[in-house]
């Protein structure tokens, strides 16, 4: 959220990263993984990305202080809801977290920055195990 005190100005994350152009190829390079993967590439039953990759940077850009288009397109995130109807095991998250890794990896981001996200990314994955 963006306040402004006296002339003080305190930009959101979203805006701190570079706003959608950050989140869009942070999503493309997650999804370069995820087309070649075993384990996740089943998940997704469409025939190409395109339509994952609107929502996971829709999602991200929401949750960090952008556009609320995710909640005007799609309703409530509900991430375990959505994640539900699939088999979600260490192994699928442990696969979801290096693609990301990956991708994180090629952007340029200040390492403050960098750590609050990489903590947010981690901890929404380990929450979204649904199986052993």
């Amino acid at each position: 959220m963006t306040d402004d005190v006296e002339g003080i100005t305190e930009k959101s994350f979203y805006e701190l990263v570079g706003g959608s152009e950050f989140f869009t190829k942070l999503v493309d390079g997650f999804y370069v993984g995820v087309a070649q993967d075993e384990v996740l590439r089943p998940m997704y039953p469409e025939g190409d990305l395109s339509e994952a990759r609107k929502h996971l940077t829709m999602f991200f850009e929401q949750y960090w202080g952008g556009p609320k288009t995710y909640q005007e397109v799609r309703g409530h995130p509900r991430l375990r809801m959505r994640h539900a109807p699939f088999i979600v095991n260490a192994e699928a998250r442990d696969r979801w977290v290096n693609h990301m890794s990956v991708s994180l990896a090629q952007l340029e981001i200040a390492p403050a920055l960098r750590d609050q996200l990489w903590g947010y990314l981690v901890s929404a994955a380990d929450s979204l195990i649904n199986a052993e």
